[in-house]
């Protein structure tokens, strides 16, 4: 009966293909969703884990986290100078560092920060931390060489961007990977920055000059001075008042320090959140647009069910003759129903693991794309979910392919002989 079958198909391999490859691409859209979803989840969870609170000034909380922990381009608001001091002299804070933002290399986005940020994120593959103002470290996934001179452009150059003329820094280090967006991103000293931006304050004209400077740095005007000294010593001294900060990363001694630090600096000056937290609510967003396109898949995959459902059907009036040949030789309707239901059960059956084969590849594909342009790892796995999904389709399948074998099974011989 199996050789009967194989032979059945090879005879019919052009519809055979076209019922397998309609399943397989119904299939696979679902599972590629399912799959891109889940890794867009895991990848950005794990890269928001290397940082427990982030501060910056009262506005957008799903806005500051983009921007400090994903590194999107955007501008945000800056909290006064007083804020850093305030942290580094509390006893709760383990760590804390600036965080500045605003230019780009080449794509990559220039990130000025401290020498305490750069070891919190991850040791260095090759090279060393930056000592001057004009030097940098780059992630692990930034194509540049040490020793390149970077000029960074203000903004993004495609939107109309100017270069930074007055300051080329050369790259001295290179982290290793974490997975995080600040692979594809170029560390220097904040000080550097705040230089290039004209946000050099004194302690006693920082808040006259705050929101000058922000407005200078935000529209992309030129309020910095003309020539940095590139080889001037780096001085990590934040215990006076320091420029305006959009962000600053904090690591709390303990998880009750966390809290307590959030509840203290989520007032009117200030805004304090915990990464996790805002991408639930993002996940929430997520979760609304996965439904919407599932319900899509879904109602293509009913769409497809019922065009191969039908086409069967008609197929097995076509073989009225071919199954009253079987039954007049002496096949049992146990037989003919077995081997009709069983050749529409293999096809759908490919159908489904082809499909979810390619949207495994697809979602491997996208998440791919998707970590080389913001440099957060999506990994996409396969958990014991899909299993399930799998037996659901073939147990769907199966039910799919009796309607044809019932009619098949109820065909008299002599009336299918005769027409």
């Amino acid at each position: 009966m199996i050789g009967f079958i194989l032979a059945d198909l090879r005879r019919l391999w052009a519809g055979s293909l076209v019922v397998v490859l309609l399943v397989a691409l119904a299939t696979a859209l679902g599972v590629a969703v399912t799959l891109q979803e889940r890794a867009l989840r895991l990848g950005s969870a794990r890269a928001a884990d290397k940082f427990d609170l982030v501060i910056g000034a009262p506005g957008s909380e799903t806005q500051l986290v983009l921007s400090s922990i994903f590194l999107q381009p955007s501008p945000l608001p800056l909290m006064a100078g007083t804020v850093l001091p305030r942290l580094l002299a509390d006893p709760r804070v383990a760590s804390a560092a600036p965080v500045g933002f605003g230019d780009s290399f080449g794509g990559y986005a220039v990130v000025g920060t401290s020498t305490g940020m750069v070891r919190e994120l991850e040791q260095l593959s090759e090279g060393r931390v930056f000592t001057v103002l004009g030097e940098a470290v780059v992630g692990s996934a930034v194509d540049l060489p040490l020793g390149y001179a970077v000029k960074p452009t203000h903004g993004l150059a495609e939107l109309g961007g100017h270069a930074h003329t007055e300051l080329a820094y050369r790259i001295v280090g290179r982290l290793k990977p974490t997975g995080t967006a600040w692979d594809r991103a170029i560390l220097v000293p904040m000080q550097a920055v705040w230089a290039l931006h004209g946000m050099e304050v004194e302690h006693d004209e920082a808040e006259a000059r705050h929101d000058h400077a922000h407005d200078e740095a935000a529209s992309g005007g030129e309020a910095g001075p003309k020539h940095i000294d590139a080889d001037a010593a780096l001085n990590e001294d934040w215990s006076k008042v320091t420029p305006g900060l959009p962000a600053i990363l904090v690591r709390p001694k303990s998880i009750a320090d966390a809290y307590k630090l959030r509840q203290d600096y989520r007032d009117s000056t200030t805004l304090a959140v915990f990464p996790g937290e805002v991408l639930t609510n993002l996940y929430a967003t997520l979760g609304d647009a996965k439904r919407v396109l599932v319900g899509v898949t879904t109602g293509a995959q009913v769409l497809v069910a019922a065009a191969i459902l039908l086409v069967t059907i008609l197929h097995v009036g076509q073989r009225r003759r071919q199954i009253g040949a079987l039954r007049a030789f002496g096949a049992p309707r146990r037989a003919v129903f077995i081997i009709v239901w069983s050749e529409l059960f293999a096809l759908i059956a490919s159908g489904v693991l082809v499909g979810f084969g390619l949207g495994f590849a697809a979602a491997k594909f996208i998440a791919g794309y998707l970590s080389g342009e913001s440099g957060v790892a999506m990994p996409v796995t396969v958990a014991a979910g899909d299993g399930l999904l799998v037996s659901i389709l073939l147990t769907f399948a199966a039910g799919l392919a009796v309607l044809p074998a019932m009619l098949a099974y109820m065909q008299s011989p002599a009336a299918a002989l005769r027409a």
